[in-house]
């Protein structure tokens, strides 16, 4: 028997969601023991979704290309309900799985409106789940806009002293993008008859839009993705709503939503609109150096952990989409490997800056010195994912980094040169951040009686450390299981004229 399971590991938090909310309407929030066992209701339906996407991971072949796990039902506004899945988007659907629940277990110290945080985490991922799957524009679409609100409600409510004008801006940089890519999805419908992405991307193989109309179609689509990824110089909402966003959310924010302006680029850019992305290849390579170096150089004189942070995430972006750009199968495999890695590290290094923002309830660099006197099995961690964030070789972020420039380098080796220069700036800002946090001795008395990692926190962890490892060191098995997708996409790309 075939059972669903997209639509099972889609909507299985989305009905843990539902339940928290009929349990509220009986108990009324008046049993002392509701937020305790909302919250370990909440990772309980996260880790059975975790599970059920391995279930969906095993039975997944990496050697066919094209869709597979596909359901397919009439549904509304003359489209379908539509889900599938190439090893792109399975990888991506297991990295959401997988941090939800560290990310539940990060905000277990939540005690405002907890079972109304833990409704919109639980959607939030349904949704964020959902992007990755939707093999329908108009359900793509659903999907990709509806991040926004929960993502808006959780730094809106739970964020820090900015948090309204962080959760606004947020919300209008991403809508006002996404409003010109809806045009073009309509616009798409119209010429081609159809709304499937397959049949889209078959329509773009056999066929092809008109390369003037593919040009049109490819801005407003950028319009989107460049601000989701985000793209310099429309990443300015990022540092501002990762410093304002509770940990929890600015783990998702770096490690997941980012990934979808990365993944629309490798899921309609370079493969529906081919002649349009070899056009604004130049224009990519370009916006991605600046990024790389730009990004880097401020990080350096940032004061707050989460903003240096922040600007270290538009940084490795700009890798991504170097390597996208590059058309090449190193580059999008690197792009891939990059995301994959970026989202491990970066939620393990905001979860990092949640530890101790917990202990002493700031996120200022200089009040910060000498933990490794006090916390010596958190500046270990600390110090694994800080290497993994330089490209350590050995660590994850190692892979993926020097694939995309040998992939770039193929089409253009000064953009890589100067992309390079990025690696060199990210060892700098990065382990001097770890130099003043850690090292050295206690000058600030306040932190003489700051205590080590507990024991939900080895928890949050040690997935992470695994994962930084394996990756790192065993890179052959993501590279071998994305392997077919990569290459569609490269084929795609190459067979329009440059």
């Amino acid at each position: 028997m075939h059972l669903p399971w997209l639509s099972i590991v889609t909507f299985l938090p989305a009905a843990g969601a539902g339940l928290i909310l009929l349990a509220r309407m009986f108990l009324r929030g008046q049993d002392a023991g509701y937020d305790a066992g909302v919250r370990l209701l909440t990772l309980i339906i996260t880790i059975a979704t975790f599970l059920i996407s391995l279930f969906a991971f095993a039975m997944f072949d990496p050697g066919v290309q094209g869709f597979q796990l596909v359901e397919n039902a009439p549904w509304a506004f003359g489209s379908r309900y539509h889900l599938g899945v190439d090893s792109l988007g399975m990888t991506l659907i297991l990295l959401t799985t997988f941090l939800t629940p560290l990310c539940i277990l990060a905000s277990w110290t939540i005690d405002k409106q907890v079972a109304t945080y833990m409704v919109l985490f639980l959607v939030l991922e349904t949704l964020m789940i959902g992007v990755f799957c939707a093999m329908d524009l108009i359900l793509f679409y659903l999907f990709f806009e509806g991040g926004l609100i929960p993502m808006f409600i959780l730094i809106g409510v739970w964020g820090g002293e900015r948090r309204v004008y962080a959760a606004f801006k947020f919300f209008l940089y991403t809508l006002l993008g996404s409003i010109l890519m809806l045009v073009a999805i309509v616009a798409m419908i119209n010429i081609a008859g159809t709304s499937s992405i397959p049949e889209l991307m078959r329509y773009a193989a056999t066929r092809g839009f008109d390369p003037n109309v593919q040009i049109w179609l490819w801005l407003a689509f950028f319009a989107s993705f460049a601000v989701k990824l985000p793209m310099w110089p429309v990443h300015t909402w990022l540092p501002d709503a990762h410093v304002e966003a509770p940990t929890a959310a600015s783990v998702v924010l770096a490690a997941i939503l980012l990934k979808m302006g990365g993944y629309g680029f490798l899921r309609f850019s370079l493969p529906i609109f081919p002649d349009a992305s070899h056009f604004f290849t130049p224009m990519m390579f370009a916006l991605s150096v600046i990024a790389i170096v730009w990004a880097s150089l401020v990080a350096f004189r940032q004061l707050d952990m989460k903003k240096l942070i922040a600007y270290s995430s538009v940084a490795h972006m700009g890798f991504v989409t170097l390597g996208i750009f590059s058309g090449t199968m190193q580059g999008i495999q690197g792009a891939i490997y990059q995301m994959l890695s970026h989202g491990v590290i970066s939620g393990a290094l905001f979860l990092c800056v949640g530890v101790i923002y917990d202990r002493m309830h700031t996120r200022e660099i200089a009040f910060y010195g000498g933990l490794v006197n006090r916390m010596p099995v958190y500046a270990a961690v600390f110090m694994l994912f800080t290497l993994g964030n330089v490209g350590l070789p050995g660590t994850s972020g190692f892979p993926g980094e020097i694939l995309t420039m040998v992939g770039a380098f193929q089409i253009n080796a000064w953009f890589v040169a100067v992309a390079a220069t990025g690696v060199i700036l990210s060892a700098v800002y990065a382990l001097t951040l770890y130099r003043k946090i850690t090292l050295g001795v206690i000058i600030n008395a306040k932190l003489g009686g700051i205590a080590d990692l507990e024991s939900r926190e080895w928890v949050q962890f040690v997935p992470l450390v695994v994962a930084t490892l394996a990756m790192g060191l065993a890179p052959h098995y993501v590279l071998q299981f994305t392997e077919a997708t990569a290459r569609a996409i490269a084929t795609a790309y190459s067979g329009a004229a440059p």
